[in-house]
């Protein structure tokens, strides 16, 4: 499968597994986590330079997730990302943990962009919006 720019694989090490050589399920979080981070990158959405220059922030306000089947050691997982809503301060996103054609892991997670200084939710710039508005389904 060829990766598109919202997917992105992922090897499961055995850092991400328990002792039994299954994936701890947290770290499926983490998975999500750079899935986004490097999709918003690929989109030029760098978070480092966003946070000096904007003074802005994404900070993840709710993670809901399913665990349907489990990942192991050595597996190759696809996670595949995708906007499902943009609000005035907020992103919504599906993303899902694939093995060949195996879904193991769907989450929803909501981020919202933060002012750096104080912490409080600030509106999303209409460059930021109109790059995420292109990236959406």
């Amino acid at each position: 499968m060829s990766q598109n720019a919202n997917q992105l694989q992922i090897r499961v090490y055995y850092e991400d597994t328990d002792a039994g050589g299954i994936v701890f399920y947290a770290n499926y979080l983490k998975f999500f986590e750079r899935a986004r981070t490097e999709w918003l990158r690929r989109l030029g959405i760098h978070q480092s330079q966003m946070a000096q220059s904007e003074q802005q922030l994404f900070v993840v306000k709710r993670a809901d997730i399913e665990y349907i089947k489990s990942a192991k050691l050595d597996d190759l997982l696809d996670i595949r990302s995708r906007i499902t809503h943009i609000g005035g301060a907020s992103v919504h996103f599906a993303q899902e943990a694939w093995r060949d054609d195996d879904l193991l892991c769907q989450s929803s997670i909501v981020v919202v962009s933060v002012d750096a200084n104080t912490m409080r939710a600030a509106k999303i710039n209409s460059n930021l919006r109109s790059i995420l508005e292109n990236a959406q389904d």
